[in-house]
């Protein structure tokens, strides 16, 4: 959707007999919502929300009126979000609070089910505890019970002891307007553990990292902790060849900056 939308020959097509848009696999910044519903103007915006092991978690069938919610289990599903732990040692009975972010996990009495990973009996002890399977997501339910996906437990960034979900900082970079993709990591630091590191690819070149710093500190309830510490301008982010951004080459270096557009900040 945002390759589409961002493409330069997008206004050259008839979408007026489009009405439903739907779409799975990863998260969608509320930036890149707000654009769907102003330049496809779907009468039906659905998100699925699922993994290979179990299929679909949860349907959101109203993305335009909640941006970010992956919405309410689907049928024959039963999901809790329970203590995030990065050593698997949260049970199913480990239930956090309305509003708590921790680990999303599914019920497996699904037909849709799987019986556990072939031939890797490790992941499956891992994945598998007490009748539900541990997704590796992590999110929170809100007021209403709609499910929030905010990232993965793998991605999640620890500095000055305090857990950081990308997909939240992710979200307000997106929003600037000289921004067309925003990614954050972790990058060790040895006075905090982890940095909050940012990767952008701008829309205008003269954006720097001080102004969105700035935009960062203006942000509704951005607590300053989060704000990236080091901003990466990048030609474009790596990506699979399905679409998925590989933060991995991210952390390995493995990307094209852009010439000396990698800034620190305060």
């Amino acid at each position: 959707y945002h390759d589409m939308l961002t493409h330069p020959d997008f206004n050259k097509y008839d979408l007026s007999k489009l009405e439903k848009v739907g779409y799975a696999g990863a998260a969608m910044t509320t930036s890149l919502v707000n654009q769907c519903v102003k330049l496809l103007k779907p009468k039906v915006f659905v998100n699925h929300y699922g993994s290979t092991e179990v299929y679909t978690f949860s349907i959101c069938p109203n993305v335009s009126e909640k941006p970010g919610s992956v919405g309410k289990p689907g049928i024959h599903q039963n999901l809790r979000v329970v203590k995030a732990d990065p050593d698997g040692r949260s049970t199913p009975e480990d239930i956090v609070g309305k509003e708590e972010i921790g680990e999303i996990i599914s019920n497996l009495d699904s037909d849709e089910a799987f019986k556990g990973y072939w031939n890797r009996p490790d992941a499956t002890v891992k994945a598998m505890r007490n009748g539900w399977y541990f997704t590796g997501d992590i999110g929170f339910l809100d007021e209403d019970g709609d499910l929030f996906v905010v990232g993965r437990l793998d991605d999640m960034i620890i500095s000055e002891g305090e857990n950081i979900h990308p997909l939240e900082i992710e979200d307000c970079l997106s929003q600037h307007p000289n921004v067309l993709e925003a990614i954050v990591i972790g990058e060790q630091d040895d006075r905090l553990g982890q940095i909050v590191s940012a990767y952008i690819v701008s829309k205008n070149e003269t954006v720097t990292a001080q102004e969105l710093d700035e935009f960062c500190k203006r942000y509704p309830n951005m607590s300053n902790y989060k704000r990236p510490r080091k901003y990466t301008f990048v030609k474009e982010m790596p990506k699979s060849p399905v679409g998925k951004i590989l933060r991995r080459k991210l952390r390995e270096g493995d990307f094209e900056a852009l010439q000396n557009q990698s800034d620190s900040v305060g």
